[in-house]
């Protein structure tokens, strides 16, 4: 009999009666290790309910004491860090190692929250005329949610759940219903750490809440990761309904190699950008650009790398590469397979088929590499989301920048060379939000802010950081002047200094 992931409210976790549930399998076998529980409209709108009548209090609660709950909860994550990263890998399939990698990334954006207080200071302007003090604070906004994707079930809610709530805010997490263990265990661990009922609350769920959380009045702000479309649609009904929203879309990453680039790290970069987390990221490289005469030597040297690839359950201590996330995701990469090859394009090492020994039900895809594939192709324009490689050959410099500027996605890109230069004109003139030299992955650290430009961000702010505070407060400027300083009479000109 498998157990139901429940919602979370007011301190604790509680049954579902809407009767609606979801399969959540293990990967890497293709079994149902359990359900979770789809919410209906009247039980998003209690947690919303929970969420805002806690706001108030934990608003008026002095940043130092937010601050105490975000430095305890970063005690408690790496106690639990292991038990974390397992809970990833059974339900997403990543290898234990890259789920451990995501697990220390996410501690670090509560690390970079536990600085609330010193992120939350106000400038201060003395007697800019006229007995007048001119000074600025930043505000919670009240309830805020996020809906995150299943390829990140840790760090995507770690980008918005500790600046939400150190700023103030109380806060509602709608996770992926592929892989929602996660969510409840770091409920858990909120409460051990301190933090009042209703500030943090998780509700489950499917397009029914989604919609709940953008229809309702009391929620705020919603900051949202995933595909385009779905961004697209979560930004644009969001704003309709008056709130401020953050949505980050889908990618198509390339990764330019020049012919003065060491090549050896070149391909190296590629293995892991392309081929970590089965391509399930954002940020994963799924086109290599190969300029000039580096091509037929990046594609011999690719070509064993991707074949001998070691694909096995994550758990393994030696896989490099798991299962991706679904029976269903599996068809669609294959489908996208198929596209290429009909398109033209010259599919080197098929992935398709790969039967992984004591787990032959496993949601299992081998490594795929693409050569000469075109700018038109559909493999090119589309995000597939998995562990398939396209290369693309341009004969300089100046075509490769033209061919990644062109794309309709900007969210992140790299150039791999030797030419401080190059790399320069790279950095300056690249139409994407975030960019690598010689780094394949270029996710910024916490203290600095993730985001893309043109269809992979809708929105004006990218995520955490200082970018992250700023989404999360309002602005509010206040200008003070005490009677003493107080001319007597009306004034009916525009005041200004004296």
């Amino acid at each position: 009999m498998t157990s139901t992931i429940a919602h979370y409210m007011n301190g604790q976790a509680y049954a579902s009666a809407s009767g609606r549930q979801q399969d959540v399998f293990n990967p890497a076998t293709g079994e149902v290790t359990g359900s979770v529980a789809l919410a209906s409209i009247e039980e998003v709108h209690a947690v919303i309910a929970a969420a805002k009548a806690a706001a108030p209090a934990w608003a008026e609660t002095a940043p130092l004491k937010r601050a105490r709950v975000m430095f305890k909860f970063k005690e408690l994550l790496d106690q639990h860090h292991k038990e974390m990263a397992t809970l990833i890998t059974r339900e997403h399939g990543k290898v234990l190692s890259d789920a451990m990698g995501e697990v220390t990334r996410g501690i670090e954006i509560v690390e970079f929250a536990c600085g609330m207080p010193q992120l939350l200071k106000s400038q201060f302007s003395d007697n800019i005329g006229g007995g007048i003090d001119n000074y600025n604070l930043r505000q919670p906004l009240g309830v805020t949610a996020g809906i995150t994707p299943f390829n990140f079930p840790f760090m995507v809610p770690m980008w918005m759940a500790p600046l939400a709530i150190a700023t103030g805010n109380t806060f509602i997490l709608k996770p992926s219903e592929r892989d929602p263990s996660c969510s409840l265990l770091i409920a858990d661990l909120l409460k051990k750490a301190g933090l009042p009922d209703g500030v943090f609350n998780v509700v489950q769920g499917d397009k029914v809440a989604v919609d709940a959380l953008l229809q309702h009045p009391d929620v705020s702000a919603i900051s949202f990761v995933g595909s385009t479309p779905i961004a697209e649609y979560i930004y644009s009904e969001g704003t309709r309904m008056g709130k401020r929203v953050q949505a980050l879309g889908g990618a198509k990453n390339h990764l330019v190699v020049m012919p003065d680039a060491n090549l050896e790290q070149a391909v190296d970069a590629l293995m892991g950008a392309a081929y970590g987390s089965a391509g399930e990221r954002c940020m994963a490289i799924s086109v290599a650009v190969a300029v000039g005469n580096v091509a037929d030597k990046l594609v011999e040297a690719l070509v064993p790398r991707v074949q001998a690839l070691k694909i096995k359950n994550g758990m393994e201590s030696d896989a490099e590469m798991g299962p991706v996330v679904t029976a269903q995701h599996k068809e669609k990469i294959e489908s996208y397979i198929a596209e290429g090859i009909a398109e033209g394009a010259q599919l080197l090492v098929d992935g398709r088929g790969l039967k992984v020994p004591g787990h032959e039900s496993g949601f299992f895809l081998g490594g795929c590499l693409f050569d000469h594939v075109k700018e038109g192709m559909k493999i090119h324009r589309e995000e597939i989301f998995g562990p398939v490689l396209c290369v693309v050959r341009v004969p300089d410099f100046a075509s490769a920048v033209e061919l990644i500027n062109r794309h309709e996605f900007g969210n992140g890109v790299s150039l791999f060379t030797s030419d401080g230069n190059t790399a320069r004109e790279f950095s300056r003139r690249i139409q994407v939000g975030m960019v690598g030299i010689n780094v394949p992955i270029p996710v910024p650290m916490a203290w600095h802010s993730f985001g893309g430009w043109k269809r992979s961000l809708f929105g004006d702010v990218h995520a955490y950081g200082e970018e992250g505070i700023r989404f999360y407060t309002r602005y509010k400027s206040i200008m003070q002047r005490w009677p003493d300083s107080i001319d007597k009479g009306a004034e009916f000109t525009m005041p200004v200094a004296k």
